[in-house]
């Protein structure tokens, strides 16, 4: 790993030197995951070693109470300075006023459009960047070798069918008492991403107008990716959600060796790097058929914004604190403490980083990432979420769940639009 950081090509914005009248304290906030709230606290201790006059104070929070916990604060003028965002949620924050616009003159837009992956531009509302990320990524399959061995596989599945076929080796038990998944279903992880930006492509489909203003799922593309997914379980009897306890059952049971694959993000690598006591791997995500051109993937980052609530002094060390975080030298720690993709280009495509046999699957698969432009993520994902479950849990037709998810998602995004 260390070869490989040391190969990667600098490059990156630098950081701006402003002048402190008198010592300055900020306060950043993000959600509380372990190894993204380690490498902050580490990363602050080496910006305020180069800036002795600025103080960051981290601020972590549990997710699910983490957007309501900022949306609340914000407003009243308290809270942080400094905030980490889900790229999904920065309509909402953005059109409610929390969050100041990024100078131009510190982060010159047609900069920021060449240097950083083409997703980061859904971050742009209105011509302007509210907040940039430190890092993004893609989805890829972490599957158990030692399963795979076991089993007689001698390699991770390049289709949906071979992925089938292999899950269906691994497993052992029956629903609901299994003791070993085949494959970790669980829709409220990373799975429905896969079922909107990539089966309902690969069946033949959009999920979104190009605007993003208009569903386009509610399809035959969209039925037979509905179906494809939910047969997963009610057909071919591969696992089942919640396998394990807690908002990661499926990462946390492929930890314990209880799940030959997953679905997961570049972000669970060092997690599942620190605890699984078991050969794994990376491959990139199935297609349809050994033939098939239609590659697709999702991707999503994490932004860092400026809100209201910074003025002044704390302005400008807000101001450094983000270049800092956007840094070349951050990206290339975020990498290697993290597991997230750099933001830059530039770093991206390194070809070491692109041969990495674990990083490589994640890299290779920006080219054709698509980031959903959400408007309300969490309701949005609620409107997938429950008519995936209409399905698994009370045997609803999948035609009919799509119709759901397309009508409940329709309203959300006609009643952002309207205003």
């Amino acid at each position: 790993m260390n070869k490989l950081l040391l190969s990667l090509a600098l490059g990156g914005l630098s950081a701006a030197s402003f002048s402190h009248a008198a010592p300055v304290t900020i306060t950043y906030w993000q959600y509380d995951y372990a190894s993204k709230v380690t490498a902050i606290n580490e990363l602050i201790k080496k910006f305020e070693a180069t800036n002795p006059d600025i103080t960051v104070k981290q601020e972590n929070f549990p997710y699910d109470a983490y957007s309501q916990k900022v949306a609340s604060s914000v407003p009243a003028g308290q809270g942080p300075d400094v905030v980490n965002l889900y790229y999904g949620w920065l309509p909402q924050y953005v059109d409610a006023g929390y969050l100041q616009p990024l100078p131009t003159k510190e982060f010159p837009t047609v900069l920021t459009d060449s240097n950083y992956a083409p997703m980061v531009k859904t971050a742009k509302m209105n011509g302007k960047y509210y907040a940039l990320p430190t890092a993004v990524r893609t989805l890829a399959i972490f599957y158990n070798k030692d399963l795979f061995k076991a089993a007689g596989i001698k390699a991770p599945p390049k289709t949906w069918e071979e992925l089938i076929a292999d899950a269906g080796k691994i497993v052992q038990g029956t629903p609901p008492r299994y003791t070993t998944l085949g494959f970790g279903i669980q829709p409220d992880g990373q799975d429905y991403h896969v079922l909107r930006e990539v089966l309902v492509r690969q069946f033949g489909g959009q999920p979104y107008s190009k605007d993003g203003k208009t569903v386009t799922y509610n399809s035959d593309a969209g039925t037979k990716a509905m179906t494809f997914y939910t047969d997963l379980m009610t057909k071919y009897k591969l696992g089942v959600p919640n396998f394990f306890p807690g908002n990661n059952s499926y990462r946390d049971a492929f930890i314990a060796g209880k799940v030959g694959m997953i679905v997961d993000g570049s972000f669970a690598i060092n997690t599942i790097k620190s605890g699984a006591k078991f050969d794994w791997g990376v491959a990139p995500l199935p297609v349809l058929t050994a033939n098939s051109k239609e590659k697709d993937n999702f991707g999503s980052y994490w932004v860092n914004g400026i809100t209201k609530n910074a003025k002044g002094d704390k302005l400008a060390a807000s101001i450094k604190f983000l270049k800092f975080l956007t840094s070349a030298d951050t990206q290339r720690y975020w990498l290697q403490n993290v597991g997230e993709i750099p933001a830059s280009r530039k770093l991206a495509a390194d070809p070491a980083l692109r041969k990495d046999p674990v990083f490589g699957p994640f890299v290779s698969s920006l080219p054709y990432a698509s980031s959903t432009i959400f408007v309300d993520e969490a309701g949005q994902r609620k409107a997938w979420v429950d008519a995936i479950n209409t399905v698994l849990l009370q045997g609803n037709a999948p035609a009919n769940a799509v119709k759901a998810a397309a009508t409940n998602e329709q309203k959300i995004l006609d009643d952002y639009y309207k205003k």
